[in-house]
């Protein structure tokens, strides 16, 4: 199974992550993953006012960030994902993302907002629901 895991590196991921460890069946070795993380761009006055490799050197330190102890993760379980960053709009970019590399799931942490919340304050994993036709799997 081609699998996409959506992380930011929040308390959410860890439990996310911890759910991949707690079951046998997501650390098959006939599982093919690919990790994620989405840096929000930065404001267009601010990215122009700095130099390109100082606006590049920004959204790699903030992917190695998250990247670093999900590495560690996965490499302890003895699987051996891709890495992918990417900039912009997270619920876009995730959902374009699970549908153009035909990912058969996608896994992602979630807050666990209540249908008020999720309408109040907005939510990636929900608008990643309604924009994306890959399967997700949303742990609390």
């Amino acid at each position: 199974m081609k699998i996409l895991v959506a992380v930011d590196g929040s308390d959410y991921t860890k439990r996310m992550l911890a759910y991949i460890a707690a079951h046998d069946i997501w650390r098959a070795p006939s599982h093919e993953y690919s990790v994620l993380h989405v840096v929000p761009a930065l404001p267009p006055r601010a990215a122009a006012a700095l130099d390109r490799d100082v606006v590049q050197s920004y959204y790699a330190d903030e992917a190695r960030a998250v990247f670093t102890p999900v590495r560690a993760f996965f490499e302890e379980h003895g699987l051996s994902p891709d890495y992918m960053s990417k900039v912009g709009p997270a619920a876009d970019v995730i959902a374009h993302t699970a549908s153009e590399g035909r990912y058969d799931l996608l896994m992602m942490g979630s807050h666990g907002h209540s249908t008020l919340g999720s309408l109040v304050l907005g939510s990636v994993a929900g608008k990643v629901l309604s924009h994306c036709r890959t399967p997700l799997l949303l742990v609390r």
